[in-house]
């Protein structure tokens, strides 16, 4: 459908060319005066006008990318574009962990849930629906498989849900997306900031990329169960005192009160472990995850995730998609690749993200995908709220 609106003056907020360029060219900064702009996004590529977004419903506040000629003006996008988002409805994906032999089978019944399949086949170079269904579990729960495994059966849970009688309404009504870790990739690509293909490429990256840091060094996660944040905080810290520098540990991922996950070296999660009873934690599950994830353990995945970022097109999102390093939406592309080469290195800001939603007023939410930890989480937080689980 077109998208049409009035006005004297849209603005066009450009980056400063090199000043040679503007030497050569007397449209390096154009001054565009519009008296009406309607346009569909086809029209818009076409068109050389590449996107818009509005700031908080104003037609004033218009940020876009203008061809001109040969020359093409950057996108100057207001990162806080998002920050006023009053949630209505959510989509919510999980992250590593939620896998399981027989993720997939209703992908088989819905077209373009299989099919999500079968690009990402072409993609990683072998079954992946067949391994999600089948197993082995061993081989699903790998770091390199898992990944991609969760990413593509979260987008074909999406397309389940297209498929039953109201599921495009309810797809239509979502208005904030957010997911847990390796979810934020998910939910970027269900909000439209890269594609599912693109999306898929750097998942594999990074799943592989993880895998390779934390094969550099002895390292764990455990989760405390039990305990508020500042406790596990204490717990940490007396663990810190008893192991080098290189085994030091910290909070990685804030799930929800009572339930915060910790990351470091194995013998400062060993640490932790022995002493979780003297601070009353009720018990500590270690994860079968590879490594210290979201902690420095990950640096060394950083690199290949910048430069994976930095060749791929990344759009403003849609709709506001909540980042796990700081709990916020963000618009500008350039402030998303940051933030998530940034994320394999820090703290899941999780229960932030789910407080924050439902002090804004969130109303109803989905967590498409395997398992249920979201739901979860959510119920721990607020019982009265309504999450329902879309599986493929």
């Amino acid at each position: 459908m077109p998208v049409s609106f009035t006005t004297t003056t849209l603005p066009l907020i450009l980056r400063t060319l090199p000043s040679s360029t503007m030497a050569s060219s007397s449209l390096a900064i154009p001054s565009v005066s519009l008296k009406t702009l309607s346009f569909t996004s086809s029209d818009a590529f076409n068109n050389g006008i590449r996107g818009f977004a509005l700031k908080n419903g104003n037609p004033s506040r218009v940020f876009m990318s203008l061809s001109v000629g040969s020359q093409t003006q950057a996108v100057v996008i207001d990162d806080t574009l998002f920050l006023d988002y009053k949630p209505t409805s959510a989509f919510l994906f999980p992250g590593q962990g939620a896998q399981a032999v027989g993720m997939g089978k209703e992908a088989h019944g819905v077209p373009a849930a299989s099919e999500l399949y079968k690009k990402a086949n072409d993609i990683l170079g072998y079954d992946l629906l067949e391994l999600c269904t089948g197993g082995p579990k061993e081989k699903l729960d790998s770091t390199v498989i898992s990944q991609p495994a969760i990413y593509v059966t979260s987008l074909a849970a999406v397309e389940v849900l297209r498929a039953r009688d109201g599921g495009q309404q309810i797809i239509d009504s979502v208005d904030v997306t957010c997911g847990l870790s390796l979810g934020e990739y998910t939910a970027l690509a269900f909000a439209g900031a890269f594609s599912f293909e693109d999306g898929l490429k750097l998942v594999k990256l990074r799943g592989e990329a993880m895998q390779e840091a934390a094969d550099a060094a002895k390292s764990a996660m455990v989760s405390v169960i039990g305990l508020d944040s500042d406790k596990v905080q204490q717990l940490c810290d007396a663990a810190n005192q008893e192991v080098d520098e290189a085994d030091r540990v910290q909070i990685a991922n804030y799930l929800c009160p009572g339930n915060y996950a910790v990351s470091g070296g194995v013998k400062g999660v060993e640490a932790v472990e022995a002493k979780a009873k003297s601070f009353k934690a009720r018990m500590t599950v270690r994860l079968a995850v590879a490594g210290a994830f979201h902690t420095s353990f990950m640096e060394p995945a950083v690199s290949r995730l910048e430069a994976a970022l930095a060749a791929t097109e990344i759009r403003q999102p849609r709709i506001p998609v909540i980042s796990n390093v700081d709990a916020q939406p963000h618009a500008d592309p350039a402030t998303i690749k940051k933030i998530l080469a940034r994320q394999v290195t820090s703290p899941v800001q999780w229960e932030t993200t789910v407080k924050t939603l439902l002090t804004k007023g969130l109303k109803k939410s989905y967590e498409l995908g395997p398992g249920k930890v979201i739901a979860g989480i959510f119920k721990r937080m607020d019982k009265k709220a309504e999450i329902e689980n879309i599986s493929a």
